[in-house]
């Protein structure tokens, strides 16, 4: 495992406007292990030269984009070499084109989230901004002094009047995120005083300033300032999803629309960059959900995501629409194309784009032609595309991986897919990948991923570990550095990835078998593929463990209190008491609707007497998706009400490792291998009766200490 933590993670793709430049961002773990720091490399195009790293800090850098000149922006909280003052915070620095040292753009006291750039000019970034600097003459200098007033007075209440409160692992507000243009600042615009500099954190003019001790210095750039756009939009622009016209004149995104009940409406949203006036496209309709995607080359049309939201008996659907600019209306296209697809980016002639979509446990890419609606399958080998983009000669580069290998960048010419040099190497896997299938009970074909170890025959049949994914909409098809089947599958396990009812890749019939019913054929379907591996010569079906995280977790504990089968039961950020979590959660609204057909005999805490299976809870009390309350509720009922309940002496086989400081997700490097020696010591102890060796940071004074 300490191999696994420190090994690169590949994330991202970046393409510059002329085609010549490729990056991406790679974390690496720091000299203490305990933390990740990004950085950018390029790649070269032709796969002829390795990849190098271009930038290098101890805060590391994000988000990079090129602009229409071949600069590369970034994200950075890196001090700034040219200023005086500590505690920076997130700002945008770019390296200029034609080389040399990263030089800081704009900083300012709130920090900055993202850069946007379009392929023919513009700039963009998402930054947030305090409410009362919202409508201030001059946006940032308010922004600044309500962050100072707080910061001083160590004020962090917040008070809401909108039903979002939290959101993933962050609490929402006091500041919202909005839009801002990079542009030059006037000439007439006066220098800011040192006092300015250090109170607003614009150190962007020193950054850019001249050398005069060096002769022959080139004049420096201009100064840079940023200029609110979403003026009136308050806490409701979604960022998630921002995409620049070609030219840089305007940038469409989503809106949020708060409505009765706690619910919200979707829209989406035109922000004129001459004007800085936002302009609804798309309105708000009940029971349809809006997403921006690519605006054409030509910026009068734009691909988008549309679809049903889910009731508590139909699933949402998802489905692409073109939009034309000048009118906002949507024409529905490739209705033929029943996948989830993703649009990411327009052919550069304009009459085709290029989609993602889930298949089959892959995830591959797909060329949607626009005139006929046809989407052609581009990429055909056992992999998941989480990022692309397209040359101006139409070459595609992506960024992909499977569960055999981690995310690497590559070359996609026609039919063939060629790997380009790469920072980093694949590692050697400790067993083999298969794919498995079988039917469920009402005809229907499920498959998934067996991850086997190496030696595992009919002579040494290795014990089975049955994963459930997350979601539930969504496929066991890429790599994880975050649920790993390898660390299992390296101590001699089998581990089964399977996609059951709810999947994504399988169709829009697929998702709706398990809607609303959770607890059905997601679980039925789940034991039916179960049932087909033990079935095999080369696995023991008599040792199998269950295992899950979030729906993964729910699917966990409803196996517990509905069979005996499993030998242990390991679930991580799970659903526990439904009528609990969904209004606890960070999006009531959404789970609101499809509750309704959840709560009624779907709530794994209500067989909580029927569990004989001991059971490792798992929990980080920053998870706002899942709040605390599940977990905790949990643990207490497992030793309260359970059929293995407490003992008189307060002991029992259940155990639950808590994450006071980690959310969803346990990412912090020295956590995570907590998370897999526990998890891999708890699951050793009830399948092969071994004592558990924990870690020594857990502080335990021997393994047999609860």
């Amino acid at each position: 495992m300490q191999h696994f933590i420190a090994y690169p993670r590949v994330n991202g793709l970046a393409l510059s406007p002329d085609g010549r430049r490729l990056a991406t961002i790679v974390a690496t773990l720091d000299a203490k292990k305990t933390r990740y720091a990004n950085a950018v490399w390029e790649h070269d195009p032709a796969g002829e030269a390795p990849a190098r790293r271009i930038t290098r800090s101890a805060k590391g850098e994000s988000g990079a984009a090129y602009d229409a000149a071949g600069n590369l922006y970034f994200i950075s909280a890196r001090p700034d070499p040219d200023a005086d003052g500590d505690d920076p915070v997130a700002a945008l620095w770019m390296v200029p084109a034609a080389g040399g040292e990263a030089r800081l753009v704009v900083s300012r006291p709130g920090g900055i989230s993202s850069v946007h750039t379009g392929r023919d000019g513009g700039v963009f970034v998402v930054a947030p901004l305090m409410p009362v600097a919202e409508h201030a003459d001059d946006p940032e200098k308010a922004d600044a002094e309500a962050r100072k007033q707080r910061k001083e007075k160590k004020v962090a209440a917040i008070l809401h009047t909108d039903a979002a409160v939290r959101y993933w692992d962050a609490d929402l507000g006091p500041d919202a995120p909005h839009l801002f243009a990079v542009e030059d600042a006037p000439a007439t615009e006066p220098e800011p005083t040192d006092a300015e500099k250090a109170e607003q954190g614009d150190a962007s003019d020193a950054a850019a300033a001249p050398d005069p001790d060096l002769p022959g210095t080139v004049d420096a750039a201009p100064r840079q300032r940023l200029r609110l756009l979403t003026r009136g939009l308050g806490a409701h622009l979604s960022t998630h999803g921002l995409h620049v016209a070609p030219d840089g004149s305007f940038v469409l995104a989503g809106r949020t629309i708060p409505v009765a009940l706690g619910d919200r409406l979707t829209a989406i949203v035109k922000v004129d960059l001459a004007s800085g006036t936002t302009t609804d496209l798309v309105e708000g309709v009940t029971g349809t959900d809006y997403g921006p995607g690519p605006v054409s080359p030509d910026g009068t049309r734009a691909l988008v995501v549309y679809g049903r939201t889910g009731t508590a008996t139909t699933a949402p659907s998802r489905e692409l629409g073109l939009l034309d600019i000048a009118s906002g209306i949507v024409s529905p296209i490739a209705d033929a194309f029943d996948q989830w697809a993703s649009p990411i980016a327009w052919d550069p002639a304009g009459d085709a784009v290029l989609l993602q979509a889930d298949q089959d446990g892959r995830g591959p890419l797909f060329r949607l032609d626009v005139a006929s609606g046809e989407a052609i399958q581009l990429t055909h080998d056992d992999a998941a595309y989480s990022a692309a983009t397209v040359a101006p000669d139409g070459t595609v580069y992506g960024a992909r991986s499977s569960y055999a290998y981690p995310g690497e960048v590559v070359r996609i010419d026609g039919d063939s897919v060629t790997r380009l040099p790469n920072p980093v190497e694949r590692p050697e896997l400790p067993g083999t990948l298969v794919e498995v299938e079988t039917t469920s009970a009402d005809g229907v074909r499920i498959r998934g991923w067996l991850a086997l170890p190496h030696g595992a025959s009919p002579e040494k049949p290795a014990p089975l570990l049955l994963w459930i994914h997350g979601g539930p909409l969504s496929s066991w098809n890429a790599w994880s550095w975050r649920w790993t089947p390898w660390a299992m599958v390296a101590q001699g396990y089998a581990v089964l990835l399977p996609d059951p009812a709810l999947s994504t890749g399988y169709g829009q019939d697929f998702i709706q078998r398990g809607w609303g019913s959770w607890g059905d054929a997601p679980y039925t379907d789940l034991m039916a593929i179960t049932d087909a591996v033990e079935a095999r010569d080369d696995i023991d079906g008599d040792r199998t463990i269950a295992m899950g995280g979030s729906f993964g977790g729910y699917m966990a504990n409803w196996i517990a209190g509905h069979t005996d089968r499993f030998a242990a039961i390991v679930t991580h950020a799970s659903l526990w008491a439904l009528d609990q979590f969904g209004p606890t959660t960070d999006a009531p609204y959404y789970w609101a609707r499809e509750m309704g057909g959840l709560m009624d005999g779907h709530s794994p805490h209500e067989s909580v007497g029927e569990i004989r299976t001991p059971m490792l809870v798992i929990h980080g009390d920053k998870d706002y998706r899942v709040p605390i309350g599940e977990g905790l509720r949990l643990w207490w009922e497992l030793l309260s009400k359970s059929g293995l309940p407490a003992d008189e002496k307060g002991q029992s086989p259940h155990r639950f490792l808590y994450f006071p400081d980690e959310n969803h997700w346990i990412l912090q490097p020295q956590h995570a291998l907590v998370w897999y020696e526990v998890v891999l010591g708890f699951i050793g102890e009830h399948v092969h009766g071994r004592t558990p060796t924990l870690p020594a940071t857990l502080g335990l004074r021997d393994a047999a200490t609860p």
